[in-house]
């Protein structure tokens, strides 16, 4: 048995669910992984220095055994996020660690600890089997997948998934992840896939819009409302273009920060109006590498308020992190939140602390979403009122250049990744409703 068995039953129109379950498993398939006897590779380097496309292999894998309430999932496509990056260049720490961890928490558990990592944080694609347990799905069934990966065993998750304290992100802190022709799930980080949309587009939006959910709409996040003034950093990237899609959606006023003339003009495709590009207006936030300059942060709140009619900012859709953070807080309006999920131009976030306390100004906190707001996101994609923001697809054997392109900042919007997929556009099943949005869905490709 071989996975083109399995790419030959996806592609036929005919395969009924009792098909899928008699297809035999492979014993191994591809997959992208990263390796734990080189974790060392790139010591000393900067981080803009260190090239995935030197740490990221392409390698044969057996497959990995199905435990209770999970899932093996043929992936048809898949997509690189920023955490990808991270496990790939091995910052701020190694993911071998995560998964060494992961592994002493049961027997079953051992499985991820592996001496390599399979990862990747996003799929589409069609269930082949499903473990003692899951009623829900069953082989054949055409799906995503979120990639929160909970225990459920602690009453501190019960309210809000992701507090769960063996809170985990698939293909990130467990192995076994999306970047590969086979990947195993818990069942419950299944969803339906978008009918309207190719393999490749319904792998996009996954991690970055249930994450831009959580962290604007949210009542766990900013909780935007109607009329904010919602500042985006990085508004046409992988997460920004959702969050301004989201603010767009949602009756707020998106002021999308951008670093070219080309992102500048994906914002105003997608409708937003409010639009600064840093580079070209010049904004330096830190005098030296040790000294913010607040006066660049003055400035910047002015060209703010000429874009709002002499309003300040109510959220901050935060992510860049370092060179940014304190800017941040200072334009923020009094009351206003500053939402932060990660941190991609350095972790160590410094700002004057008087404009936050005396101010009464958040700061919130936020990782991924909950089972709740990940269902939330991928349902509005599935209504077509979110797009996808796919700008280019590689495939599996590229990973590592695609790898590359986001740690350098070369891409618009989401890469895809085709995995068994031979080619793009395939898997879309409602055509009426594809033709309607198309401009949208093409967004990004067109650029």
């Amino acid at each position: 048995m071989t996975v083109k068995d399995i790419l030959d039953a996806i592609q036929s129109k005919d395969a009924t669910s009792a098909d899928f379950a008699a297809l035999p498993l492979p014993e191994s398939y591809r997959a992208i992984t990263v390796h734990k006897d080189e974790t060392e590779m790139f010591a000393g380097l900067q981080t803009r220095d260190k090239d995935p496309r030197k740490s990221i292999h392409l390698d044969e894998v057996p497959l990995p055994e199905l435990g209770p309430g999970e899932a093996l999932v043929a992936v048809m496509a898949s997509s690189v996020n920023y955490n990808s990056v991270w496990t790939s260049i091995f910052e701020p720490l190694s993911t071998f660690g995560f998964l060494e961890r992961y592994g002493r928490t049961s027997e079953l558990a051992k499985r991820h600890d592996l001496p390599y990592h399979i990862i990747g944080s996003d799929l589409a694609g069609v269930v082949l089997r499903t473990g003692p347990g899951v009623n829900a799905w069953k082989p054949g069934d055409e799906v995503v997948a979120h990639c929160l990966s909970v225990e459920l065993e602690s009453s501190d998750g019960h309210n809000d998934t992701m507090l769960d304290p063996e809170q985990r992100i698939w293909g990130f802190e467990t192995n076994f992840g999306g970047l590969a022709e086979i990947a195993l799930v818990k069942s419950n980080q299944l969803m339906p896939k978008p009918d309207h949309l190719s393999w490749e587009e319904a792998a996009a939006p996954g991690l970055v819009n249930s994450t831009a959910y959580r962290q604007l709409v949210s009542r766990n996040g900013a909780g935007m409302k109607q009329g904010d003034n919602v500042l985006i950093w990085g508004a046409s990237g992988g997460l920004g273009s959702y969050a301004t899609q989201f603010a767009l959606a949602g009756g707020a006023n998106p002021i999308c920060v951008v670093s070219s003339p080309q992102k500048a003009e994906i914002c105003r495709s997608m409708g937003a109006e409010a639009i600064i590009d840093r580079n070209a207006e010049g904004y330096k936030f830190w005098k030296d590498e040790n000294t913010q300059d607040p006066k660049e942060w003055k400035r910047f709140g002015k060209r703010i308020r000429e874009l709002t009619g002499g309003e300040d900012i109510d959220i901050v859709f935060e992510h860049p992190g370092r060179e940014t953070f304190g800017a941040s807080v200072f334009v923020t309006r009094k009351g206003g939140t500053i939402t932060t999920c990660a941190s991609t131009s350095g972790y160590m976030h410094e700002y004057d602390n008087r404009y936050l306390w005396m101010s009464l100004k958040r700061i919130i906190g936020s990782h991924f979403a909950n089972y709740r707001e990940a269902w939330e996101a991928n349902r509005l994609i599935a209504k077509g009122k979110i797009h996808p923001t796919l700008s280019k697809t590689y495939s599996l054997e590229d990973t590592g250049q695609a790898a590359y392109d986001v740690h350098r900042n070369l891409h618009q919007g989401k890469v895809g990744v085709l995995c068994l997929a031979p080619e793009e556009g395939l898997g879309v099943r409602d055509e009426e409703m594809r033709a309607k949005h198309i401009d949208a869905i093409n967004r990004f490709r067109n650029v």
